[in-house]
Parts: structure tokens; C-alpha cells; sequence
């Protein structure tokens, strides 16, 4: 007996809350635990956050504008109406996770501690097992061949 199609991707809560949660944990180690600075200069560091947090940003904004021109679902918690391969998605097929992640090591930088670096790979870990595996099963369920061809040709992150 077939199944009957996902409606969405059943992720249960909002994909930043990880790098967030992440960030609030490597914070407070860094001033409670032990102070873990990176090495270079904390200016320099400062500049270079700021540079990656703001092009994490306008690539997270240029993912979710192409969502909404396209008239699909921003949020995972709800369907796609279409398959979006264009704009930052010819690319990468997570340009917002891709933009997230760039926030976070900017923060990181910002912040001059390599706490939230140490946890990044945890962080990673949780946004592929917790949201894109669900995305990517959703998407395959939903568009099919179409979604399959699309995976062919763009790579999960860059």
C-alpha cells in the first residue's frame, strides 16, 4: 500500500535556534568555564566577523527573498508549492543554512572565543540529522525526478 505524500517536512522548531542555542552555550562557557580566545588580533577578529556576519546575512536574505518570489514556503515547518533552483539555489541547495553558518563564525570571531567553534561541528551535526534530512526527504517525496535532477547539479552547501 503507498503511502500518502508528506505535506511538509515535519521539522518542529526553527533552524536558527540551533546556531543560537550554540552561540548562548560557547558565550557562557567562555566567561563561567575558562576563557578560550582565538589567536590573532581581537580588532582584526572584530572586522572579520563583522565581514562574515554581514554576508551571511545578505546571502540568508537573498535565499529567502528568491523563496518569496517564488511564492514557497520560507519556514521548514510548512510544504513547498515548487521546486526553487534558481537565484542563490543554483548554487547551493541551503543558502540560508550556508548564510547562518557564516553568521555563527562571524559571531565567533566577534565574540574572540573558539568555544562556539569547538561546537560547531555539533551544531552541523544537528541541522543535517534534525532539519535538511527531513527537508531533502520531503522535497523528494514532493517533486520527485524533478528534486533528484536538482540534487544531481547542486551541492548540499558549496
Amino acid at each position: 500500500m503507498d503511502q500518502a505524500p508528506m505535506k511538509s517536512p515535519g521539522v518542529r522548531f526553527p533552524p536558527p535556534l540551533i546556531y543560537v542555542g550554540a552561540l548562548v552555550i560557547g558565550w557562557i562557557l567562555d566567561r563561567r568555564v575558562r576563557a578560550l580566545p582565538l589567536i590573532g588580533e581581537p580588532g582584526l577578529l572584530w572586522d572579520f566577523g563583522l565581514l562574515l556576519v554581514a554576508l551571511g546575512l545578505g546571502l540568508t536574505a537573498w535565499g529567502m527573498l528568491t523563496f518569496r518570489a517564488a511564492r514557497t514556503a520560507i519556514i521548514p515547518m510548512r510544504g513547498a508549492s515548487r521546486l526553487v533552483d534558481h537565484g542563490p539555489y543554483r548554487f547551493t541547495r541551503n543558502p540560508m543554512y550556508t548564510g547562518f553558518t557564516l553568521m555563527y563564525l562571524g559571531a565567533a570571531a566577534i565574540m574572540y572565543s573558539a568555544w562556539p567553534l569547538l561546537a560547531l561541528p555539533i551544531v552541523v551535526a544537528l541541522l543535517v540529522r534534525l532539519v535538511i534530512e527531513r527537508e531533502e526527504r520531503y522535497l523528494q517525496d514532493a517533486f520527485g525526478s524533478d528534486y533528484s535532477d536538482y540534487r544531481a547539479r547542486v551541492r548540499r552547501w558549496l
